[in-house]
C-alpha cells in the first residue's frame, strides 16, 4: 500500500516591536538573564496589563498580506500549563476567536502552483526561557531566563494541505520572506524569532480522511 502524508504547520514569529505584549519591557534579544522583566510581564497579583498598539496592526499587516479576514472583535484566552518558565501558570493567546481568520499562501513545486489554506493567525505572549546548565557554574541545576515572557508573537495556524517535505519547505521559505518584507518579524531562527511545530499523519494514497 502506498501512503502519503498529511503536514499542517503551527509557525511562532516573534514581532518586531520595541516591547513586550502587555508591558513596557524591552522585548530585544540580547540582555543579560531577568534584565528585562517586571511585575506584569511576571504575572504578579494586582498588575494592569496594556495592549501593545503596535502588535495588532502587526497582525492586521500580515492577514491582510495573507488573504485572511479580520474580524471586528477578537478575545484573548487563557492556555494553563505548568513548566517552570512561564511564571503566570498560563500563556495568553487566542483560540476561538481570534484577529485573523482564513486567508492562505500560494507555493509553487514542481512548476505547479498550489494554495495552502489558513485555519487562523493569532496573537500570544511568548514564555520564558529554561537553561540547563550551559554555560553556567554548575551544570547539575536548571536556571529559567524571564527576558523572553511577554514578546510578541503571531502564531499562524495552516490547514493540512501540505503532502511533502518539500511543500512544507517552500511554504516556510515563502512565509519567512513575508514576514520580512512586512517589516513583522527578523526571521532569525538562530535566535528563535520564527520557530515552527508541524503535524504530520499518514494516509493510503487516496483517501481524504
Amino acid at each position: 500500500m502506498t501512503y502519503e502524508s498529511v503536514i499542517g504547520l503551527e509557525v511562532h514569529a516573534q514581532m518586531l516591536t520595541k516591547s513586550k505584549l502587555f508591558c513596557s519591557c524591552s522585548a530585544t534579544f540580547q540582555a543579560d538573564p531577568n534584565d528585562h522583566a517586571c511585575p506584569i510581564c511576571m504575572g504578579m497579583p494586582g498588575v494592569l496589563p496594556v495592549l501593545n498598539e503596535q502588535v495588532i496592526e502587526f497582525a492586521i499587516r500580515t492577514g491582510l498580506a495573507m488573504q485572511g479576514t479580520i474580524a471586528e472583535t477578537c478575545r484573548f484566552a487563557r492556555k494553563n500549563y505548568f513548566y517552570p518558565d512561564l511564571p503566570k501558570g498560563f500563556q495568553t493567546s487566542q483560540y476561538d476567536e481570534p484577529l485573523v481568520q482564513g486567508g492562505g499562501l500560494t507555493i509553487e513545486v514542481d512548476g505547479e502552483s498550489k494554495f495552502i489554506r489558513l485555519t487562523r493567525i493569532h496573537m500570544e505572549e511568548d514564555a520564558g526561557k529554561s537553561i540547563h546548565g550551559e554555560n553556567l557554574a554548575d551544570p547539575t541545576k536548571s536556571y529559567v531566563d524571564h527576558n523572553r515572557c511577554g514578546v510578541p508573537l503571531l502564531e499562524i495556524v495552516s490547514e493540512p494541505d501540505l503532502r511533502s517535505a518539500e511543500e512544507a519547505k517552500v511554504y516556510l521559505q515563502k512565509l519567512k520572506t513575508l514576514l520580512e518584507y512586512l517589516g513583522v518579524c527578523d526571521g532569525n531562527m538562530e535566535e528563535g524569532s520564527l520557530r515552527c511545530d508541524a503535524n504530520v499523519s499518514l494516509r493510503p494514497l487516496g483517501t481524504e480522511t
